[in-house]
């Protein structure tokens, strides 16, 4: 008997299933307000959002969005939208208004949730987009919005019926910015989340592990490293609403975490608090780092604390669990991701898609059930992304003899920043736009607190004069605060390619010399001589 698709590629109901097998095993934990929640409990608001959503008459496809802090109502909304087959968009807090305009003009959402913190940035974009419905989560609601609290307590907290999707369709939207400056849509297909729960359930996750989750939601670290695999997986996740080192080590002794992300940057500011030698750590299964290549310094700082430490890889675009360094190797093999996960194929690849040999450079490529369906309403990006089945990645890697594979390089302009990817074609475009300047290229520059920051080369048009903290002040209403430049070199000229293009490593090498004198204090004028 042959079974019909949709039944074959049927989306689960993952609390569901665990309010039935654990229902007084606890799911959720919010440390800013020690709210607690089983998964009976978790199951429920989550059917409440459901049930409201259609009352709302939202329906499978639609897109949800949400602007909050880290808090149980993202859960509670992911969820809950899974559950009618409606499209989860957490929207990034950091941004200004006139950032989020592209992404919610892209993703057209239906109806919009937000926190009360973000109420100017809303309001704003309320005036330029008409949502169906806007609902806050608390404080004084306007006369055109609902109530979170109160709406949910009209509906009933039980659903029967199966999710109206298959496995393939969309169950979110995470934006993030091209090469380009232009925000893309990952769509992230049920399929994909499930998948990349089974990485992670292969290399040590379980249902008996306590995460704590920091990084914000609106991104796959804070939503898909650890917070989706451990629901799926039964585990508990412990949300704290913004990252603080001291509050972190705090909470891990507490709550007794077992399994601990972050970025170096996070890293490094947890093993310089005073907190570091004091509390108990001893529930740490393993900490693992990720965005960013981990200083061997800050590795052997953690490994002497008695910590077991991992090195991970991945990306929004594929699964976000595709590579890891287990511990054993985390000195040995200083700078490698190790290698590919369960459900993950690699190859390194030349200009021509052919498979280059141990040690040298090529493209990073991977395919896996745990992949995007591209981006979204971008076909463009989409079929320069992926082809024949592989997700090309941009970032020019290599196998070393014993098959661990090392980032060397990126294809691409971006860098990033304290965990944060950063754009310079989004930055450059700001800048150009000065009444004052000419022509920008922008740069990541080592930094030892953040990895990279931002450094602007700028020309000035003729004439004109500006100041460093003038260029600076022009970017800190228009883009977050982790895009802005940290220094900027007033220069004559940019290095440049034969076809006209900027040198940006050539231009790297001059300004981080520039850097060099200013630090040593032998830079006379504070200008690059480019």
């Amino acid at each position: 008997m042959q079974v019909p698709n949709h039944e074959m590629n049927k989306v689960y109901d993952w609390i569901a299933k665990h309010a039935i097998f654990t229902p007084d095993k606890l799911a959720l934990v919010e440390t800013a307000t020690d709210r607690r929640f089983t998964y009976k409990q978790f199951n429920q608001e989550a059917n409440r959002v459901a049930n409201f959503l259609e009352k709302l008459g939202i329906k499978a496809g639609d897109r949800v969005a949400i602007m909050a802090p880290n808090c149980v109502e993202i859960l509670f909304t992911l969820f809950g939208a899974t559950k009618i087959g409606a499209i989860f968009v957490p929207l990034n807090n950091k941004l200004t208004s006139a950032e989020l305009v592209p992404i919610v003009q892209n993703c057209e959402p239906a109806l919009l949730i937000y926190a009360d913190e973000f109420g100017k940035t809303v309001s704003d974009l309320r005036q330029q987009f008409q949502f169906q419905h806007t609902i806050k989560l608390s404080g004084q609601v306007a006369q055109d919005e609902l109530d979170w609290v109160q709406s949910l307590a009209s509906v009933p907290d039980q659903r029967s019926q199966p999710i109206p999707v298959d496995q393939n369709a969309p169950q979110m939207l995470l934006y993030t910015s091209g090469t380009t400056g232009k925000p893309k849509g990952v769509i992230l297909p049920h399929r994909m989340q499930f998948f990349n729960g089974i990485n992670f359930a292969t290399r040590d996750l379980s249902g008996n592990d306590r995460v704590l989750v920091h990084t914000p939601m609106f991104y796959t670290g804070g939503l898909n490293v650890y917070t989706t695999p451990a629901i799926l997986l039964g585990g508990t996740v412990v949300i704290m609403h913004h990252w603080d080192a001291d509050e972190a080590l705090r909470v891990i002794e507490k709550e007794k975490i077992t399994a601990f992300f972050g970025v170096p940057t996070q890293l490094l500011m947890m093993a310089d608090s005073p907190l570091f030698e004091q509390v108990d750590l001893s529930s740490l299964k393993w900490l693992i780092s990720g965005g960013a290549p981990c200083p061997l310094p800050l590795i052997k700082r953690l490994i002497a604390r008695g910590l077991r430490f991992k090195q991970g890889f991945g990306m929004t675009e594929v699964g976000v669990n595709c590579f890891c360094l287990e511990v054993p190797d985390a000195e040995r093999k200083i700078g490698s991701i190790g290698f590919a996960n369960f459900a993950m194929e690699a190859r390194i690849v030349d200009d021509n898609g052919v498979d280059v040999g141990p040690n040298v450079r090529g493209e990073l490529i991977m395919r896996t059930p745990c992949m995007c369906d591209g981006y979204w309403k971008d076909t463009e990006q989409t079929a320069q992304a992926i082809r024949d089945g592989w997700f090309y990645s941009g970032d020019i890697a290599q196998f070393d003899d014993e098959g661990y594979c090392y980032i060397v390089d990126r294809k691409k302009d971006m860098f990033i920043s304290g965990g944060e990817n950063v754009y310079p074609a989004e930055i450059e475009k700001l800048l150009v736009r000065h009444p004052k300047v000419s022509e920008v290229a922008v740069i990541g520059v080592p930094n030892e607190k953040w990895g990279e920051v931002g450094a602007a080369a700028v020309i000035l048009k003729s004439g004109q004069s500006a100041t460093e903290e003038e260029i600076v002040a022009y970017c800190q209403s228009q883009i977050a605060k982790f895009k802005i430049p940290r220094s900027v070199h007033f220069v004559k000229s940019l290095p440049r390619t034969v076809t006209q293009k900027v040198q940006k490593q050539e231009l790297k090498r001059i300004i981080c010399a520039e850097l060099d004198r200013r630090t040593s204090g032998l830079a006379a004028d504070g200008k690059a001589a480019v």
